[in-house]
């Protein structure tokens, strides 16, 4: 068998874990709903439309946005009230 170095020390108690306030897209959804327009294409670079679905349903689930439904169609993430 071979020796593994080591190390242990001893701590008081665990930290808490850090969550974010908000989310990146937050202001997104805070241009659309204060916008005029009722149907809005989404793109974000390097992210995909049924990513970007995700995250957005995610986030107007989480603070309770009426109103407000996302779809994609043929890879474009839409946006309408």
């Amino acid at each position: 068998m071979s020796d593994v170095n080591f190390n242990l020390q001893p701590v008081s108690e665990k930290p808490t874990r850090k969550y974010r306030k908000g989310s990146k897209y937050d202001p997104l959804l805070d241009a659309f709903v204060s916008g005029a327009n009722n149907l809005v294409t989404v793109s974000v670079p390097g992210k995909d439309a049924n990513y970007l679905r995700t995250q957005l349903n995610k986030r107007i689930e989480a603070r309770r946005i009426s109103g407000v439904k996302v779809s994609v169609v043929n890879n474009v993430c839409y946006l309408e009230k």
